[in-house]
């Protein structure tokens, strides 16, 4: 509902204010009407990093590998280099130096060269597209399920992640996450932190764009986000990176929202 329509409903219903209202108490209904927040109708989150714990995935699926195919490989290498080649992948789209492509094929593109790199020797290609999948099959943080529990009993809750509907759909039923919507930036179609995005998010489930509150543990996510109307979450993710790089917290003020997990941002939210 937009901020203004259960005050103005007040005001307008019967096509004019009572003659015998005072005219400062009309007044203070019209400033009341222009400062009462619009509420929050939809969260939509975004998944790798701020849902799921991409990286101790990657570590723990790339050590069943090692033991099957005798790979010396430092997997925790392995998975930063495989999620940093994401970002540059992405622009070359946007930049029309390759065709839009599902992050699916994105992270295919950059195994395909990790493959090379880290030496995966013997790998068939029913093997190769096993292993591309493991990000089908990333796991929750310990918060995220109870957390997202409780709001979904309030709120709608959706995904806003550039993965691809057919892989996050598969994520959620692997993880136990189970949204009121799958949203991605597929159905734009354009990638994060394009605005499209973020405004499609918004749309599809029938918010204007201040109803909807995006939840990240990546500051230029939100950025993005907050420039096209939306409201921000921050959510701190200090281990997304491991333990010798520690990602930063967001000060309180610096969003609409600063929670230290799902569970912090839940109580905030009175849900």
């Amino acid at each position: 509902m937009p901020y203004n329509q259960g005050v103005a409903a007040r005001i307008d219903e019967s096509g004019g204010p009572p003659k015998t209202e005072p005219l400062m108490t009309r007044r203070k209904l019209v400033l009341l009407a222009m400062q009462t927040p619009i509420p929050v109708k939809a969260l939509v989150f975004d998944v790798f990093g701020t849902v799921v714990d991409w990286r101790s995935a990657i570590i723990e699926e790339g050590r069943q590998w090692k033991h099957r195919k005798k790979w010396k490989v430092d997997w925790a290498t392995f998975a930063d280099r495989w999620r940093a080649g994401y970002g540059p992948a992405m622009d070359k789209a946007r930049k029309g130096q390759l065709p839009w492509k599902r992050i699916d094929e994105l992270h295919r593109m950059i195994l395909d060269e990790l493959i090379k790199e880290f030496s995966l020797t013997g790998l068939t290609e029913p093997e190769m597209d096993q292993l591309n999948r493991v990000w089908h099959r990333l796991k929750p943080w310990p918060d995220a399920v109870a957390g997202r529990s409780r709001l979904k009993k309030q709120y709608i809750v959706a995904t806003l992640s550039n993965g691809n509907v057919s892989f996050l759909t598969n994520m959620a039923k692997h993880a136990g996450l189970p949204w009121d919507a799958v949203l991605s930036a597929e159905l734009a179609p354009h990638y994060k932190p394009d605005p499209e995005a973020y405004l499609t998010a918004a749309h599809l489930p029938g918010c204007q764009p201040a109803q909807a509150l995006m939840v990240a543990a990546h500051r230029g996510d939100l950025d993005a986000a907050r420039k096209t109307g939306l409201r921000t979450a921050f959510v701190h993710r200090p281990n997304e990176y491991g333990p010798a790089r520690k990602a930063g917290a967001a000060k309180a003020g610096e969003y609409d929202y600063v929670a230290n997990d799902f569970l912090d941002l839940a109580a905030k939210l009175n849900a």
